[in-house]
């Protein structure tokens, strides 16, 4: 993330100005927040809705966030899980299991991913545990548009690939998601153009799949694995099934603190 340059400090009234601007700024980041809290995807054979509540987007049911995908249902080479809606990273060995649930375009998995996603995958690399996301879609429907079902089609375009290209591909969309009143996964040229942030995933397999939604159906059956789960809310993590929290006060475990919940739960 950038930051943004030091300004002088204002004085007297320009002093006074300021404060009220800021104050006024930091009140509809609140009030954006909360609003987004308050919705909750509530699906079956009822009306969606969405909440996030305490940090945390909840969906409860559901089924695809945009309709019906179309198309064969054509699985990436890679997943994993008995019905192939499961991305694992690491070690196979490895003595401990990671769940994350996520939906890309949940702020507050990208708070988390672009704070201590780095850590999450280094003890992963290091054989600490293996990592299994768990991906959604649910949010299409809860703020409207498909930028969620495109943007998981195309990370499994990127997992046929390979698990480390799905891997990179997964932190390019985090840490470049759009504003949540926005839809900006749903173009896939944009979704193309980050790809190309990833060393050797741009094939033109890759490319094509993409671009004519070949992990769409795929897409749909992830979600619906998310919905069966039993998880009510992104992100959420579980360390051998025990879950962490990862959110305190609104805001993401440090790398730190992170560390110590894993070292917690492994001994």
């Amino acid at each position: 993330m950038s930051k943004k340059p030091h300004s002088p400090r204002p004085t007297g009234n320009a002093a006074s100005r300021a404060a009220t601007e800021r104050m006024r700024e930091e009140r509809e980041r609140t009030e954006r927040s909360a609003r987004i809290r308050r919705r909750t995807v509530v699906g079956a054979a009822s009306a969606a809705v969405l909440a996030l509540a305490a940090g945390v987007a909840f969906a409860v049911g559901g089924g695809s966030g945009s309709g019906g995908a179309g198309g064969p249902l054509v699985v990436p080479a890679n997943a994993s899980g008995a019905d192939g809606t499961v991305v694992t990273y690491g070690k196979a060995d490895a003595p401990h299991t990671l769940e994350v649930y996520e939906d890309f375009r949940c702020p507050y998995c990208e708070r988390l991913e672009t704070t201590t996603g780095k850590t999450v995958q280094q003890l992963a690399d290091a054989g600490t545990y293996k990592v299994e996301y768990h991906l959604a879609t649910f949010l299409d429907q809860g703020l409207g548009g498909k930028g969620s079902r495109t943007a998981l089609a195309a990370a499994g375009a990127a997992l046929n690939e390979g698990v480390d290209k799905f891997k990179q591909f997964h932190d390019v969309l985090y840490a470049n998601q759009p504003d949540e009143r926005e839809d900006g996964f749903a173009d896939v040229n944009h979704l193309l153009d980050l790809a190309g942030q990833v060393p050797g995933l741009k094939t033109d397999g890759f490319v094509k799949a993409v671009q004519d939604g070949t992990y769409l159906p795929w897409a749909e059956q992830v979600n619906k694995a998310f919905d069966k789960s039993g998880v009510t809310g992104t992100p959420t993590v579980k360390l051998d099934g025990q879950k962490l929290d990862v959110f305190t006060n609104g805001a993401p475990v440090t790398p730190e603190q992170f560390t110590a919940m894993v070292k917690q739960v492994t001994g």
